[in-house]
């Protein structure tokens, strides 16, 4: 890899402001040095800026509590979007969500620029755990425990995949919910076949990874290699 596509990449940076950096010799490739961009860099290359050894990422995995009102889409003309929120921090990454929520809806969004990773985890055949805090207008019922579990048919005659719901409160009206299936306003749906409503809805894990209970709405962070892996494990 050139140079300056490396240092573009790794330092989070435009070509022309990588050049910059490399005129002013803020560059060290092994310790020298360097100031040309076309330098091909081995992967045994140790590059630094301003004595800073960079570190090179193929891909970017961000976990996003995504507050109400915040669309999951990469752009959009009329609202704020959760790659809106990471601002200019990845110039270089063609970010997506991997996995949408509703408007309405808060929470984990998981934002990243690997295609691959995000088709593994959303395929149905993979079954990655989506768990989800649900609060209702109509409190549980047995009917729409059995239905979950056996699999619920919504009213345009889609089979969805069996699902858990589980009490959260006393009075029914707040339960968890754990999908392995993404259909669009799959939630609302389902307890639309049963007559009952939702007033919120919060995604509070992918797979065996739990939303950052310190990341507060609008806020996030990259994730560790630990815990992309965790991910998959759900």
């Amino acid at each position: 890899m050139r140079l300056d596509k490396y240092l573009a990449e790794t330092a989070q940076c435009t070509r022309s402001e990588a050049k910059a950096m490399l005129s002013k010799g803020r560059v060290q490739v092994n310790g020298a040095v360097c100031k040309k961009g076309d330098t091909q860099l081995k992967e045994s290359d140790t590059v630094a800026v301003d004595g800073k050894v960079l570190c090179y990422q193929q891909f970017v995995y961000l976990m996003l509590n995504k507050p109400e009102g915040v669309v999951s889409a990469s752009t959009d003309k009329r609202d704020t979007t959760v790659v809106d929120l990471v601002g200019d921090a990845y110039p270089r990454r063609q970010l997506f969500p991997a996995g949408r929520l509703d408007k309405t809806s808060t929470g984990f969004v998981l934002l990243t620029d690997d295609g691959t990773f995000a088709h593994d985890i959303l395929a149905p055949k993979r079954h990655v755990a989506k768990t989800y805090t649900v609060t209702l207008d109509t409190p549980l019922t047995d009917e729409m425990k059995a239905g979950f579990a056996a699999g619920v048919t919504l009213a345009d005659g889609t089979a969805l995949s069996p699902a858990e719901v589980t009490a959260l409160t006393d009075d029914g009206l707040t339960v968890r919910v754990v999908l392995k299936q993404g259909v669009y306003h799959q939630i609302k749906r389902m307890f639309g076949v049963y007559g009952a409503g939702v007033n919120g809805l919060h995604r509070d894990a992918i797979g065996g990874l739990a939303l950052d209970e310190n990341l507060a709405p609008g806020q996030w962070r990259e994730l560790s290699d630990d815990e992309v892996a965790e991910i998959t494990r759900g």
